[in-house]
């Protein structure tokens, strides 16, 4: 196998991987603002938006990359921080009372 081929193959295996992602990520993100909507808890409120944050964030570098021509390394440093502070987002929701 030609190296071009397995590069190739790693994308598309990266696109398909990172669609599933964010298609999860936005199921899980659902269901946490409709358990917000039903209890008013404004700790499921910071929860369905830290996973919407973290799952944003899953897949900003490639979109970035693949459609604006951003920089990977400025992409990755985003979907970094987007990562960080959604995770900081759901720690609250489980910290607050």
């Amino acid at each position: 196998m030609s190296p071009d081929a397995i590069g190739t193959s790693t994308a598309v295996a990266l696109a398909v991987v990172k669609t599933l992602v964010l298609v999860v990520g936005s199921v899980i993100t659902f269901f946490a603002y409709r358990a917000y909507q039903r209890t008013r808890q404004p700790a499921l409120g910071y929860l369905a938006g830290g996973f919407g944050l973290v799952t944003l964030g899953l897949v900003l570098a490639g979109m970035l990359y693949e459609i604006l021509s951003v920089p990977l390394r400025l992409g990755l440093l985003l979907e970094s921080l987007l990562m960080l502070a959604g995770f900081l987002v759901i720690a609250y929701s489980l910290y607050a009372p």
